[in-house]
C-alpha cells in the first residue's frame, strides 16, 4: 500500500475539518437546525424516503449540541491540522459511519447516504498509512520523568 506524504495527510486534515465545518454549522443553532432540518426532509422525500421526524426539545438540543462541538473541533483541525488530530478524527468517523450505518439500516431513509459515504472517506483518508512515519509510542506515551 502506497504510503501518504505527510504534506498531503495535513491538507486531508484540514479539508476534512472545512468540510466539517460547513456541514455541521448549521446544526450548531435551534433556528439554524430548523432550516436544515426542512431542507434535509425534503430532500430525504424527494429520495423516496419519509419526512424526518419534528424534533422535540431534547432531540433538538442533542443536535445543536453536536453541531456545537464539531464546529469547535473544525476549527481547532484547521488551524492545526496534524497527524495526531487527523488520526482522531478519523477514529471519530469511523463511530460516527457505524451508528449511521445502523439508522440507515433501521430506518431506510436514503438521506444518511449522503453522509456516511463521505464520512466513512474521510475515516478512511485520515487512517492511510503515512510516508515516513515513525513508530508508533508504547501505550501511555513512553517513559516518564
Amino acid at each position: 500500500m502506497k504510503r501518504m506524504p505527510l504534506p498531503l495527510f495535513r491538507r486531508v486534515v484540514f479539508f476534512s475539518a472545512l468540510y466539517d465545518l460547513l456541514l455541521t454549522a448549521p446544526f450548531a443553532t435551534p433556528w439554524s437546525f430548523g432550516l436544515v432540518r426542512a431542507q434535509l426532509s425534503a430532500f430525504n422525500a424527494a429520495l423516496g424516503g419519509a419526512a424526518l421526524p419534528d424534533f422535540a426539545g431534547f432531540h433538538l438540543l442533542m443536535a445543536n449540541l453536536l453541531g456545537s462541538i464539531v464546529v469547535v473541533w473544525s476549527v481547532l483541525r484547521l488551524r492545526h491540522p496534524e497527524p495526531r488530530l487527523g488520526r482522531y478524527d478519523g477514529a471519530a468517523r469511523f463511530l460516527f459511519s457505524t451508528w449511521m450505518a445502523w439508522t440507515l439500516q433501521a430506518t431506510g431513509q436514503p438521506v444518511l447516504w449522503l453522509f456516511l459515504v463521505p464520512e466513512f472517506a474521510w475515516g478512511v483518508a485520515q487512517w492511510w498509512p503515512l510516508a515516513g512515519a515513525a513508530a508508533p509510542p508504547p501505550p501511555g506515551g513512553g517513559a516518564r520523568a
